[in-house]
């Protein structure tokens, strides 16, 4: 039986840790509910330089960021991606697409408007946290 993957670029990831129940936080819990996140070298080496910005120490402690870190570790599995992909008019979201097509991912969980044009991305759809709810 076929593992279910799903990418979550880092502003979606992170969006899942600032509020409790919010749309972002459900659609994270949904997804590792029915699979496990795909994660790369790159995407989590970006996830990890957005969360420890200085804009964002007025949500998190340091511990709190530790303990984020673990959980994304605690349910991801990690690719590595064999295909460099040039596709979004934003160069930085090209990650998540190669990470998407190395996972075979289910789907990618993004707000951004640049993926988010790209629907369905070589067969695999971009959902945002709402539709990903709403159509899983």
């Amino acid at each position: 039986m076929k593992r279910n993957f799903f990418v979550f670029d880092t502003n979606a990831l992170i969006s899942a840790f600032l509020v409790k129940n919010s749309t972002s936080d459900k659609a994270f819990r949904k997804a590792i509910e029915r699979g496990a996140l795909a994660i790369s070298e790159a995407a989590i080496t970006e996830f990890l330089e957005v969360l420890w910005r200085p804009k964002f120490d007025a949500y998190f402690t340091p511990e709190e960021r530790i303990e984020i870190i673990k959980e994304v570790e605690r349910y991801a599995v990690t690719f590595s991606a064999s295909e460099h992909i040039n596709a979004s008019t934003d160069p930085d979201d090209n990650l998540f697409l190669e990470l998407a097509l190395a996972a075979n991912a289910d789907c990618i969980i993004s707000g951004d408007p640049h993926l988010r044009t790209l629907h369905p991305f070589r067969g695999i759809p971009i959902y945002s946290a709402s539709d990903f709810l709403r159509l899983f």
